[in-house]
């Protein structure tokens, strides 16, 4: 590094030989990492993508079952849920969808998919995926997916309140839902070129991660939409949910980011989890070189 090299001899030698082992190694390159794919920009794109895809998903689910249900689902405070409510009285037929509606709703959905299959190929330094009609089943599923897994974490931390001791099996239950999202998502979206088991670490960090932020926002986001709606109305809680979104976005790809350093890196570890040499961590079998939704060309021979 440059700045490195600017050093006084003994100095330089010093840090030198701390960036050359597994720790220096890993710092440096999650900087680097970091820098390369934008992280917080990515974060805030991805939280945007993610408030205007899945949330109309959301509210068609809600306009099926009743925003009561979903409103209890996500433990919405009851002015948020009146809201949710008012604005789902099917009554009036203003919130009644139809397959038109239903289709238009997932096709703009997909913008999150994109954007997460850009973001996931970068992180993995793979070449820029090109947009490809083949891949609509792809981007379809990992919405639903996402949308699904957020009614479905809540309900099964739910269910496991009830099974002693239920602060355990509560952490089970929201740990197992995070591993599958952060493992099942980029494997989908990169059409299985970064295999599950290089993925694995990431979407275990991920885990970790939301088992410290989780309670925190169990604690803050109530009362922060709260005060959004006495202050500031639908536009207040929808600006709150969006910083929440930013959050968990910003601990997806950093995760996910840190992950892959850890994968891809030389040392025994690294090779411990690929499982293989460092060229594994991708998959660059010739036969995989144009998958649906990427064209990633094959491994070039070496001059």
């Amino acid at each position: 590094m440059a700045a490195v090299q600017r050093l006084p001899p003994g100095l330089r030698r010093k840090v030198e030989g701390l960036l050359s082992r597994w720790p220096g190694r890993v710092v440096v390159r999650v900087a680097a990492a970091a820098a390369r794919i934008e992280l917080f920009d990515r974060s805030m794109t991805i939280a945007a993508q993610f408030f205007t895809s899945i949330f109309p998903i959301l509210i068609i689910i809600a306009s099926w079952v009743g925003g009561e249900a979903l409103g209890e689902a996500f433990g919405v405070p009851e002015q948020t849920q009146s809201l949710l409510e008012d604005a789902l009285d099917t009554d009036s037929g203003q919130a009644a969808f139809g397959i038109v509606g239903v289709v238009l709703v997932l096709g703009s959905a997909t913008s999150l998919s994109r954007a997460l299959t850009r973001a996931f190929a970068a992180i993995w330094e793979l070449p820029r995926p090109t947009i490809k009609l083949t891949s609509a089943w792809r981007w379809v599923a990992v919405v639903l997916a996402l949308a699904m897994a957020l009614v479905a974490a809540r309900a099964l931390t739910r269910f496991a309140s009830d099974l002693p001791p239920a602060t355990f099996w509560q952490l089970v239950a929201s740990a197992s839902c995070d591993v599958a999202i952060a493992v099942s998502v980029p494997w989908l979206l990169l059409a299985g070129r970064v295999r599950p088991r290089h993925l694995l670490l990431g979407a275990v960090l991920f885990a970790l991660v939301m088992t410290l932020v989780r309670p925190a926002s169990q604690t803050w986001l109530p009362h922060a939409l709260e005060v959004s709606d006495d202050r500031y109305g639908s536009i207040g809680v929808a600006f709150t949910y969006l910083a929440w979104l930013y959050v968990i976005s910003f601990c997806l790809l950093a995760t996910a980011m840190l992950g892959q350093v850890v994968t891809t890196d030389p040392g025994w570890f690294g090779r411990w989890i690929r499982g293989g040499d460092i060229a594994a961590a991708t998959d660059d079998r010739p036969d995989r070189a144009a998958v649906s939704g990427t064209d990633i060309p094959g491994p070039q021979p070496s001059s």
